[in-house]
């Protein structure tokens, strides 16, 4: 075998195993760029986002909105005051300026704003000033906390319909005001309805106002 054969037969060796390489490095790139595309389509599939609503005593509202198809997670707290992590006492003393609210997390592609506006509005009496039934106070105050621009915009445009169409006697009197801090409340409020229905709050103010709401809403509730 000639020097030049042998110099040609260890140069196609060596290309041969760069080509090899080569179509490793390919496959593994590829195998990499798909996963972060799933992993890129599987979180916009499924990005949750935030709604904040005070419609009075926050185990009623928590109660409703966990009702609902596409709210994953229903926390009752406190928003909206001038004080740092407050607790119930100190909130139902009326003096933080915090509202009792409920801080919803809900998927976009199964329920939107819109509906959940529409949930808030129809969950309590949003003309009542600073009270909802014989809870009385601005923690039991009729509140919107907005997330964002379009979240404002369209709590704005709803109260302004709601009350161009006279949708109710009186006047809604709902605060529109910017989301600043969620302080939750403490475990024994979180569930509450769910953990304590035989307790006389539960039967007698609760139970109804989630009957009265799976019959508004029969089309948009989680299966059992």
């Amino acid at each position: 075998m000639t020097e030049k054969i042998k110099y040609f037969m260890s140069l196609s060796f060596l290309l041969a195993g760069f080509a090899a390489c080569g179509q490793n490095d390919n496959y593994e790139r590829s195998k990499t760029f798909k996963q972060m595309n799933t992993a890129i389509k599987n979180e916009t599939m499924h990005k949750s986002e935030a709604a904040t609503f005070g419609a009075g005593c926050y185990w009623c509202t928590e109660a409703q909105f966990q009702q609902l198809k596409g709210v994953e997670k229903v926390e009752s707290g406190f928003s909206g005051g001038h004080i740092d992590n407050p607790d119930y006492k100190q909130v139902c003393s009326g003096t933080t300026g915090h509202a009792e609210v409920c801080n919803i997390t809900y998927d976009p592609a199964i329920i939107s704003f819109d509906e959940l506006l529409a949930a808030f509005w129809t969950c309590h009496d949003p003309t009542m000033l600073n009270r909802q039934g014989n809870d009385v106070g601005t923690q039991y105050r009729s509140v919107i906390f907005y997330h964002n621009e379009e979240q404002m915009k369209k709590a704005k445009d709803y109260k302004k319909k709601l009350n161009d169409e006279k949708a109710w006697a009186n006047p809604v009197v709902t605060e529109i005001a910017p989301f600043t801090k969620f302080y939750k409340a403490e475990d024994y409020h979180q569930n509450y309805y769910n953990e304590n229905g035989n307790q006389p709050y539960c039967h007698f103010v609760i139970g109804p106002k989630v009957e009265k709401f799976k019959m508004v809403f029969k089309d948009k509730l989680k299966s059992k």
